[in-house]
């Protein structure tokens, strides 16, 4: 191993700075296993706060950035063992493009927060510019990182469900359910169009879904129905959906995905139903997986508790009973992303259990195909990977619409 491999992985951060609350899990995550180091930044697109903030976090003031193009066009002309190796892509949805793109043709690796992009359109183009640097790309879909989680994917895996028949995957929160929430920082980028996208809630929360129920079960969603709908008056996009699946395999399923229902915190559940057995997980109570027959008594798999798959295992931190939660499935991401960095070469591929660039695709394609779909008279649409031309309602239209409103 060279001295640079030896190295814990140096890692640059764009976004993610004072109120963002992304941007520590972010940092937390990373540094968990003592594998990554966070030597540099651009925090905020405000070039005084981005420097700000990175000397809060004991950065040298000269890896404090104004910009994500600077610290770029810098950082590649630091020495090999000094300079960062993976960007960390932690800001609102539009600049999750761009950015990714510059960093991998400045020959760095990226892992971004979620959505991979604004547009399918973006992720498909994305995927082009990966191919193209030889650099590696992954995406943070934190869930698929829980213990539990790896141990329902591998049970499916092994047939233990037999055929699958039902996927529902429900995600409701509460957070936006009145005018009031729209003030903090996080709301306020999510519900413009042009931060956020076609969609709110499906491209927040939604994706997230989708992409826990195509990892457990290994299946694609190859058609789906949907309807989404707006709660609060003036706001723009979607805060609540459901979605009929069908999934390539012949199986059906139900996708709820809400930030308007009132008392509710991170409840993102899944139920898989097979022919032979059905499992249960919950986000709330992640260290328990339920595995459930027709004929015999529901069994309840802790973590830690007796044999488990070695994938599972990999995931593992503590003894059982010392609670793992969302902080260490995020840095099952990082932990696996940085070996995938020690391990890469140009030719290498996504082989470890990570999310990348063809999940990235897929959930752009889910959100463009759910939007489409609600859009629609029609009632099933096959879940095409092909860019739509969608577009949302833009503010200026509301306010127009609710000015003929009161003026009627």
């Amino acid at each position: 191993m060279s001295s640079v491999q030896s190295k814990k992985v140096r890692l640059g951060m764009v976004g993610g700075g004072e109120g963002a609350f992304i941007g520590g899990i972010h940092r937390l995550a990373a540094q968990m296993d003592g594998q990554i180091e966070l030597v540099c930044g651009a925090f905020s697109s405000k070039p005084e706060k981005a420097k700000a903030f990175g000397k809060t976090l004991f950065l040298s003031d000269e890896r404090c950035y104004a910009s994500y193009e600077e610290m770029f066009a810098r950082e590649a002309q630091l020495d090999l063992a000094e300079r960062m190796e993976l960007v960390a892509i932690v800001t609102p949805n539009h600049l999750h493009f761009p950015v990714a793109k510059l960093a991998l043709e400045h020959g760095f690796h990226v892992i971004s927060d979620k959505p991979a992009t604004l547009t399918l359109t973006q992720a498909i183009e994305l995927k082009t510019v990966i191919q193209s640097s030889g650099m590696l790309y992954g995406l943070t879909h934190t869930y698929t990182g829980y213990p539990m989680v790896k141990e329902a994917k591998y049970r499916l895996d092994q047939g233990q469900l037999g055929q699958i028949k039902k996927v529902v995957v429900e995600y409701p929160q509460g957070w936006l359910a009145t005018k009031d929430d729209e003030t903090s920082k996080q709301a306020s980028w999510r519900l413009d169009p042009d931060k956020a996208g076609i969609s709110c809630c499906m491209a927040d929360i939604g994706i997230h879904a989708a992409n826990l129920a195509e990892y457990v079960t290994g299946l694609k969603i190859s058609s789906l129905c949907a309807e989404l709908t707006t709660n609060v008056d003036g706001r723009v996009l979607d805060d609540d959906g459901t979605v009929m699946l069908r999934f390539d395999s012949g199986a059906h399923g139900v996708l709820l995905a809400s930030q308007v229902c009132v008392g509710e915190e991170n409840s993102l559940k899944l139920r898989v139903y097979g022919e032979h057995a059905s499992i249960e997980w919950s986000q709330l109570e992640p260290n328990s997986l339920w595995l459930k027959f027709p004929d015999q008594a529901s069994q309840l798999i802790r973590t830690g508790v007796g044999q488990m798959a070695p994938q599972t295992l990999t995931c593992m931190r503590t003894p059982a009973g010392h609670p793992e939660g969302y902080l260490e499935a995020f840095a099952n991401i990082y932990l696996t992303f940085a070996k995938q960095i020690r391990n890469h070469t140009s030719t290498s591929s996504n082989s470890i259990d990570t999310p990348g660039i063809d999940e990235a695709i897929r959930g752009m394609a889910f959100i463009e195909n759910v939007v489409a779909a609600s859009q629609s008279e029609f009632k099933w649409h096959d879940f095409s990977l092909i860019p739509s031309e969608i577009k949302p309602r833009t503010i200026s239209t509301i306010k127009k619409d609710n000015k003929e409103a009161s003026d009627e």
